[in-house]
C-alpha cells in the first residue's frame, strides 16, 4: 500500500472558504466567452449592428456630465481600480492563502490583459461621440464593467462565507449596475458595451473558477485543518 499524501490526511473541506464553483460553471463560462467573441467578430466585419438603435436611444438620454459619483466610478474602473484586487491579494498571501491570491490575480489582473484587451482590438468599435472623460480606443467591451464584475465574483469566492455571500451578491450587483450606468452617462461606452463587459467578466471568472477548483479545494482542506502554510 502506498503511503498517504499529506493532503489525503486532511479533513474534508467544509466549503465555507473558498467557495466551490457552481455546477455547469465551465460550460456556462465558455458559452459567455464564445458569445462575446461572436459579437466582436460581427462588429469587426463592419456595418450597423442590430442593437445600435437601443444604444443610440440610451446615449441620447444620457447627460454626459463628469462629476460626483460617476467620476468616482470612472476612477475606480480605471488603472486605480487595480489597487483593490492587489490589496486583496496581499491580504490573502499574508494569511497563507496564496492559492486564493493566485486565483484573484489571474481573474482580476491577468485576464484583463489576455482576454479583455485582445477582444477590444478585435472588435475595434468606436466610442460614442463626445465622451466626457478621457478614453482610449476600443469601446467594446467595457473594461471598467469587466473589472467590476471580476472583482465582485472573486471577492464572493474567497472572502465571504455562504451566509454573508447571500447579501454580497445584491451589493456587488448594484455596484456593477452603477458602473454600467456611469459609462453610458459619461458617453464613454455604448450600453451594449457595458452588457458585454458583464458577460465577458462572468464568463472569464466561471472558467477560471472551475480551473482553480482543485487548488481552492485544497486550500479549504488546509483551512479546516489549520495548516495553510504547508
Amino acid at each position: 500500500m502506498s503511503p498517504s499524501s499529506p493532503s489525503s490526511l486532511l479533513p474534508p473541506p467544509r466549503h465555507h472558504l473558498p467557495a466551490p464553483p457552481p455546477r455547469g460553471a465551465l460550460a456556462l463560462g465558455i458559452g459567455f466567452l464564445l458569445l462575446s467573441l461572436l459579437v466582436a467578430l460581427m462588429l469587426r466585419l463592419g456595418g450597423r449592428p442590430f442593437f445600435q438603435g437601443v444604444d443610440d436611444h440610451w446615449a441620447a438620454s444620457a447627460s454626459g456630465s463628469a462629476d460626483g459619483v460617476v467620476l468616482l466610478l470612472d476612477r475606480l474602473g480605471g488603472p486605480f481600480g487595480l489597487v483593490l484586487p492587489l490589496a486583496l491579494i496581499g491580504c490573502l498571501c499574508v494569511y497563507g492563502r496564496w492559492r486564493s491570491g493566485l486565483f484573484v490575480f489571474t481573474a482580476a489582473v491577468v485576464a484583463n490583459v489576455l482576454v479583455l484587451l485582445p477582444l477590444k482590438q478585435l472588435a475595434g468599435r468606436p466610442r460614442p461621440p463626445y465622451p466626457a472623460v478621457l478614453v482610449n480606443d476600443g469601446s467594446y467591451p467595457s473594461g471598467q464593467v469587466f473589472s467590476a464584475v471580476t472583482l465582485v465574483i472573486v471577492v464572493a469566492v474567497v472572502v465571504f462565507p455562504p451566509r454573508a455571500r447571500r447579501w454580497w451578491w445584491p451589493v456587488g450587483g448594484a455596484y456593477v449596475v452603477a458602473m454600467m450606468a456611469s459609462r453610458v452617462w459619461l458617453h464613454a461606452q455604448w450600453l451594449s458595451d457595458t452588457v458585454a463587459g458583464v458577460v465577458l467578466g462572468a464568463g472569464t471568472c466561471l472558467v477560471l473558477w472551475r480551473a482553480f477548483a482543485p487548488m481552492l479545494e485544497e486550500e479549504a482542506r488546509r483551512m479546516a485543518a489549520g495548516s495553510l502554510w504547508l
